[in-house]
Order: structure tokens, then sequence, then C-alpha cells
């Protein structure tokens, strides 16, 4: 991957539309739009998907927040689907260790934010490897470490995931993992990091399906290739179809399992 015609037709429309509202917005300001995440990893589902994007520009764009809000909300007027959701930064902010950085403005879930998750380690490191560029150098300067990634992914994993199975162990909050997208995205999200931690690489949510069938007992198998199957547009295996507790179970007892081997994995 790594030219705009190779990606899903809905995922050129949006950013082609995006480009036009943003450019009407603040003339000459995107310098450099990079698509990242499933598009960028070759795993973008139609329908299921969000386009995750850098956009890079000279300047910081932080006093133009209401500005770049109003411009996502005319593209979400124009093209609903799929969601553009990314964060705002600099050439120099791009080159720069992610985790020094602060303050950036960012879009996700239809909201303009003071804060740039989406500039971190595993983001740079797919754009340095996996680049998908709309507008910009082919091969921008971007801030890799594998000491400063494994960090970060401990951290995430140690602080967001880890509160998050706590959080579904009440079943009132946990309900959401009876949903078909919710089994998909925690039991597919969390090996992600496993992966990383183990290899200093990045994977999709279904590479990292694929790392977790090669990597743990045959007792979780079950339930990952219920995820899979599930990402791929599949239907659920009847056992879990007359049994949603059971596949909840299952679910919340492999993340914490691949949360607790994660943790053993050594740190450089």
């Amino acid at each position: 991957m790594g030219q705009p015609g190779c990606v899903h037709e809905s995922v050129g429309d949006v950013a082609r539309r995006y480009l036009e509202v943003v450019d009407e917005a603040l003339p000459g300001r995107v310098e450099g739009l990079y698509l990242v995440g499933s598009v960028a990893l070759d795993d973008f589902r139609p329908g299921a998907s969000d386009v995750d994007f850098l956009a890079v520009t000279a300047t910081p764009l932080t006093e133009d927040a209401t500005t770049l809000g109003e411009a996502h909300e005319r593209l979400r007027d124009k093209v609903p689907e799929p969601a553009l959701d990314g964060v705002y930064l600099t050439w120099d902010q791009l080159a720069a260790d992610p985790t020094s950085l602060a303050g950036l403005t960012s879009h996700h879930d239809g909201t303009m934010k003071a804060e740039g998750f989406d500039a971190n380690p595993v983001q740079y490191l797919t754009l340095a490897k996996h680049p998908v560029v709309l507008r910009g150098p082919t091969s921008p300067e971007v801030f890799t470490d594998d000491a400063v990634l494994r960090r970060w992914v401990r951290a995430n994993l140690d602080t967001y995931w880890a509160e998050w199975v706590d959080r579904q162990h009440t079943l009132v909050r946990g309900a959401m993992l009876l949903a078909d997208s919710a089994v998909g995205w925690g039991v597919l999200g969390i090996p992600r990091l496993h992966y990383t931690l183990a290899t200093g690489d990045v994977t999709s949510k279904t590479g990292a399906g694929e790392y977790a069938l090669a990597t743990f007992d045959d007792e979780w198998h079950r339930i990952i290739e219920e995820a899979l199957r599930l990402r791929r547009g599949g239907q659920q295996i009847e056992v879990y179809r007359r049994r949603p507790l059971a596949r909840r179970r299952d679910a919340l007892d492999f993340i914490a399992h691949v949360i607790e081997t994660a943790r053993e994995l050594p740190l450089p």
C-alpha cells in the first residue's frame, strides 16, 4: 500500500472531500495529509472502520480550532461515512518524540479537541513503514524509536486497557461487550499491543487475530476465531448465538489473559 489509488473508494472520496473543505476554510495551511490506522495496514472494513489521519501544517492550528470544526461538520454533511478522525501537527512535531507533545488539535467522534492521542508512536511507525500519502512528501521525516514505542504501548495497556477491562466486569457497563462490534474491537485490539511489545512492529486488527491464534493456547481459539469472523463480515458461531453471556465471559477472560502475558514481555 502507499498510494491513494490503492485505497477503498469510500476512503478516497472522504479524503478528497476533506481536502476541499479544509482548503476552502484554511487556504494553504494543510501541507501534508497521511492516512494511518486500518487504511494503511490493508485492513479497512467498509461500514465498520474509521479513517485515521495525520494532517501536517507549517505552524500550529490551535487558534483555528473553531474554523476546523466547522470544516469537519461540512465534511460530515457531505460524506457521513466513513468517519474521518485524526490530529493536526507541524512538520517539526512529526519529526519529534510524540510522547513529548501536548496541546495538539485533533478531531474525534465529531468533536474538535485540544489533545493529540493519534500523534503517538504506533501511528508514527505506521506512517514510516506503510505511508498512504494524500498530500505532501512521500517519505516525510517521522520520529521512530523502538524503546519509546514499547514503553508507550505498555503504558496504554496498563492504563486505558486495564481500566476498560475492569469496567466491563460490571454487567451494566459491560453490556457493550455483548455487541458484535465490541467483541471484535476488544478481542482483536488487545493482541495488537501484545504483538508490538513482542516484535517492535505494528499490525492490524486482523493481523493481530492471526497472531493471537499462533501465539496463545487452543483454549482461546474459539473466541479469537469468533472475533476474526465478525471482523471479516461473517456471522457469529452457533454456540455463541445461543449463549451471549458466555461469549462476553470468554472475551473478557481472553483480554485479561493477553494483558497479563504482555506485562511479562521485557521492555528495552
